[in-house]
């Protein structure tokens, strides 16, 4: 979860220099698929059912490789930069590593 919240304050710092109209449609939707994600992930610390919190992992996962793709795409247009993606994939790789994880320690 820590990593999530990490990944939004550096997403937010990111949609400052956003071009006006790329902010509120790539901008928007990267940082409602992070917040849904971290939503996802505190949901999960409240069930003790194993088949709920791998259910509700997974979905995350699915966000977090939406979230890769609409990123890929805000460099790809030229409202990310090319150091600020970089960074940014490295986070949702790092994100991704541990979702895995947490997923395959619970089947």
């Amino acid at each position: 979860m820590h990593k999530v919240y990490e990944l939004y304050k550096l997403f937010y710092q990111y949609l400052e220099s956003f071009p006006r109209k790329d902010r509120y449609v790539l901008g928007q939707k990267c940082e409602n698929i992070i917040l849904e994600i971290l939503e996802l992930l505190i949901s999960t610390t409240q069930f003790f059912n194993k088949n709920k919190k791998i259910e509700l992992l997974e979905k995350a996962s699915i966000k977090l490789n939406v979230l890769r793709i609409i990123a890929r795409l805000a460099k790809d247009v030229k409202v990310l930069d090319l150091k600020r993606y970089i960074i940014l994939q490295e986070k949702i790789n790092e994100i991704g590593k541990m979702l895995g994880g947490w997923i395959k320690s619970l089947k």
